[in-house]
């Protein structure tokens, strides 16, 4: 597979599929996310489009988060440069693309990999996974989250996952509010699809202007607030401490802190 085949795009009933298929498990790199991104244009410029679904080839995984290789030995500048796509870039796209989009999560979802999901208006899982910030075992931190995850499911909760490192469950993440719903593996992709073509028969206008006035309403200084931990996770990827954070977890070994 070549750099350029990482996302697959398919039109079903006017709805978009964004297919990753970075095997084994969707680790994200550059690459990856302008894919996804460049994706997120074309449903948003194709006005036969009235809704989108963001899902995975990779029975491993829905998303193992960010390719470590890209940022080990790297610069805060490197690091910047990749955020500045995953976060700012498929936020706005996101913000801007007029019609529901929905992640459907076929399978696990660790670090930047949830960031994805939870870029999109929709969550649905399988009942047969899990999600988690792990970021903090190998000396760096789940940056955007921090601005997100209070504001889903408090501000205890949500420490207690960002600096434990430990997995939610899909159903406990249902019944917290984290995502919308958790199925049957083999119903996830049906049940996104259920939902898509329900948005789908919506007025187009009425939805891009409705979206358009939530996404408003509901933006709490978001791009502010991320700037912030951006700032902060760019500063640590440059620490003796987060390098051998990383080394240590290339090399399967616990770090030496």
């Amino acid at each position: 597979m070549t750099e350029q085949e990482l996302v697959r795009y398919e039109v079903r009933d006017r709805v978009a599929e964004i297919i990753m298929q970075r095997e084994p498990v969707n680790a994200i790199n550059m690459a990856l996310t302008q894919q996804i991104n460049a994706a997120y244009r074309r449903a948003r410029d194709d006005d036969q489009v009235r809704a989108g679904i963001l899902t995975s080839d990779c029975p491993a995984a829905f998303s193992a988060g960010m390719d470590l290789a890209m940022i080990r030995g790297g610069s805060g500048l490197d690091l910047r440069a990749f955020l500045e796509e995953l976060y700012f870039i498929m936020h706005d796209l996101q913000y801007r693309v007029g019609k529901p989009t929905i992640a459907a999560m076929t399978g696990p979802a660790r670090a930047a990999g949830v960031t994805l999901a939870v870029s999109c208006d929709i969550l649905i899982a399988t009942d047969q996974g899990d999600m988690s910030y792990p970021e903090i075992d190998v000396g760096v931190i789940p940056a955007m989250h921090y601005v997100h995850l209070p504001r889903q499911i408090g501000r205890h909760k949500a420490f207690e996952l960002l600096f434990g490192g430990q997995p939610i469950s899909y159903v406990e993440a249902a019944q917290r509010g984290l995502i919308n719903h958790a199925v049957p593996h083999d119903q996830v992709l049906t049940k996104a699809r259920e939902m898509a073509a329900k948005f789908a028969a919506k007025s187009p206008v009425v939805m891009k202007l409705g979206r358009d006035s939530f996404m408003r309403a509901n933006d709490g200084d978001y791009r502010r607030s991320i700037e912030n931990v951006v700032e902060t996770i760019c500063n640590i990827i440059e620490t003796d401490d987060a390098q051998e954070g990383l080394n240590a977890f290339a090399e399967k070994r616990r770090p030496n802190w």
